[in-house]
């Protein structure tokens, strides 16, 4: 069976050799790089085996992207103060959803409106909609990219005609296949990013109900999601214009 392996990063300017990358099941790190092969270098490698093979990498690389303790403890806060990170970041929030239904929208009474009509109610004086629209008429950027089934669950669904109302606080909205999220190597977890430093992990139980929420702000570890927060925007496409492809599918 193949590894699930990550992609931590790589200090290469041109996206080649050398990285970094950790096994998601058993947290080994695989380095990449130039091979060690003259027999005079080898020989003085210690505990050297025939089947082992030795890479040359910078020392940047290992400073920036290699694990900086044997097990990473997580710090977990609660709901109340990862909603008080929405009122408080000072440039930017970005999220990636990839999962395909959320426990919160399936509990909302606009979920069996949507059920029942095809269109998803939209309160924009509600409390999560006030805040975003006040953050974004401040000049913050808010922003999502949501991973999508083919065919789309009937949350993703839900969550696609929802996005207007999403637009209409002033976030960019974005969508993209679940096949594109897997061709980027996008990681199947649901994550914000707030100014570019700090990450807000969200953790779900096997009902799709949020537990709790796991802070990272360690650079190396940050600087990751915020690559996948490229590629993310990068591969997808407006809500809209992803609708209208949709709906010309099927």
């Amino acid at each position: 069976m193949a590894r699930r392996l990550r992609f931590n990063g790589t200090d290469s300017k041109n996206g080649g050799c050398p990285a970094v990358h950790e096994d998601l099941d058993s947290g080994e790190i695989i380095v990449q790089g130039t091979p060690l092969t003259d027999p005079e270098d080898t020989a003085q490698l210690q505990h050297f085996g025939p089947k082992d093979a030795a890479v040359i990498v910078p020392r940047e690389l290992l400073v920036h992207h290699g694990p900086k303790e044997v097990t990473r403890v997580p710090k977990l806060i609660d709901l109340e103060e990862f909603g008080r990170l929405f009122e408080t970041f000072e440039h930017s929030a970005w999220h990636l959803e990839t999962r395909q239904g959320y426990a919160s929208d399936r509990e909302d009474p606009g979920y069996a409106e949507f059920l029942a009509t095809g269109t998803a109610p939209c309160d924009l004086d509600s409390e999560w909609c006030a805040n975003i629209r006040r953050q974004t008429a401040g000049g913050k950027y808010v922003g999502r990219v949501r991973v999508v089934d083919n065919p789309p669950t009937e949350g993703q669904l839900f969550l696609l005609d929802y996005a207007r109302c999403n637009a209409a606080t002033g976030e960019d909205v974005r969508n993209l296949w679940r096949e594109d999220a897997e061709r980027l190597r996008l990681p199947a977890e649901d994550f914000w990013i707030f100014d570019s430093r700090l990450v807000a992990v969200l953790r779900f139980d096997d009902e799709d109900t949020l537990r709790d929420v796991e802070v990272i702000t360690e650079p190396a570890e940050v600087l990751r999601y915020c690559q996948v927060r490229d590629a993310a925007v990068h591969g997808s496409v407006p809500y809209d214009e992803f609708a209208a492809q949709l709906g010309a599918d099927h």
